[in-house]
């Protein structure tokens, strides 16, 4: 895997976003897997120290909430209780429509409000997203809107088994047709066989009377 799948956003010379990323994977990493972080950290910011000032990091996303004004706060808050109902309805939350309706309603579809919404959410609905527990349309909805590119390939893999499972189910339809046909014509010959014998059996009695 490259640094950028790693640390799940797209390549970017922006050094405020790629310490944005590690800031968010981390917070799920341990072992192994921070230090995988940690040098993928380094080679997408062109370094060769690990990230420094970790105690300073949870600030930016405080900062950027105190970006917004008191409305636009409202409105994330709104959101994320909606979403939060939303989850709590196991039929509803595999609805990519209504995750659209919900996340899609103006002005919650500004960027920056976008953004924050993402991260007031990503705790939560995330790990459901990446563990199984939303459809392929659901999830692949969600990484796109949020920019959670590591779940890209969680849908793709979804639709692929989607795709498989109905082209077993397709097949094995296919395969029960045949006898079916097998069994119907051999009777329907046999009767117009059957019927021709029956004709020229009649045929002969009347030319011999």
């Amino acid at each position: 895997m490259t640094c950028w799948e790693i640390l799940g956003i797209e390549p970017t010379r922006d050094p405020r976003r790629i310490e944005t990323a590690y800031e968010q994977q981390s917070k799920f990493a341990s072992g192994e897997e921070a230090e995988r972080l940690k040098q993928a950290y380094r080679e997408a910011m062109g370094r060769d120290e690990a990230p420094q000032e970790q105690p300073q990091q949870p600030e930016e996303p405080v900062s950027n909430e105190q970006s917004l004004d008191a409305s636009e706060q409202q409105v994330v808050r709104e959101v994320v209780i909606q979403v939060n109902a939303l989850l709590n309805d196991s039929r509803r939350s595999k609805d990519p429509q209504i995750w659209k309706a919900i996340l899609g309603e103006p002005p919650a579809d500004q960027p920056r409000l976008r953004r924050e919404i993402g991260r007031s959410l990503e705790h939560q609905v995330r790990p459901m997203a990446e563990n199984g527990s939303f459809p392929a349309p659901v999830v692949s909805f969600l990484g796109e809107w949020f920019d959670w590119y590591s779940l890209t390939e969680v849908a793709r893999k979804d639709r692929e088994e989607e795709e498989m499972a109905g082209g077993v189910q397709q097949q094995e339809e296919a395969e029960q047709l045949p006898p079916q046909m097998v069994n119907f014509w051999p009777a329907v010959i046999g009767w117009i066989v059957g019927l021709a014998v029956l004709a020229t059996l009649f045929s002969g009695m009347g030319g011999g009377g």
